[in-house]
């Protein structure tokens, strides 16, 4: 993480925007998806404020946008298939695409997860990514994901 307030995101939002070439309708999703569990119970938000749901939304979303692009380009074999999915979805390729868009810098992290600098664990930097994603479908259906997968380079291999 880039910016020495290392506690709430203290970089603006749209940015993020910017960066995956993508603009939310509904900000509140952005907003959401950049927000973890522990701030938004350390701020008193509404417990739906968070990222998890988005980040379980989002990780489908990527193995569909994933799998749809390794078929369109001509796989047909369900071992294949998987094959190529698990080498382009995965935690370090997650994590990988969440550092090149500086992702920490957005996140709204709690107290503690800022102390112990949680974003230099790959999981949660990944489960950010698919937060990021989720929102994205939500926002704007599937072409939007994939138009943002795409852009990011993850499925340029598929």
């Amino acid at each position: 993480m880039k910016n020495s307030d290392a506690g709430a995101g203290r970089r603006n939002p749209a940015e993020v925007e910017e960066r995956v070439g993508y603009t939310f309708r509904d900000r509140s999703l952005l907003e959401r998806a950049l927000t973890r569990l522990a701030y938004t119970l350390e701020a008193g938000l509404p417990p739906e404020d968070h990222m998890d749901a988005l980040a379980t939304l989002g990780d489908a979303v990527i193995n569909v946008v994933v799998v749809e692009a390794v078929v369109a380009r001509g796989a047909h074999d369900k071992g294949a298939i998987s094959n190529r999915k698990m080498n382009l979805v995965n935690m370090t390729r997650l994590r990988g695409l969440a550092e090149g868009l500086d992702l920490a810098d957005y996140v709204r992290w709690g107290k503690g997860e800022a102390a112990q600098t949680v974003w230099t664990s790959g999981r949660v930097l990944a489960e950010c990514m698919e937060a990021l994603i989720g929102a994205v479908y939500l926002d704007g259906g599937m072409d939007a994901a994939a138009g943002v997968l795409r852009r990011l380079g993850l499925t340029e291999k598929a």
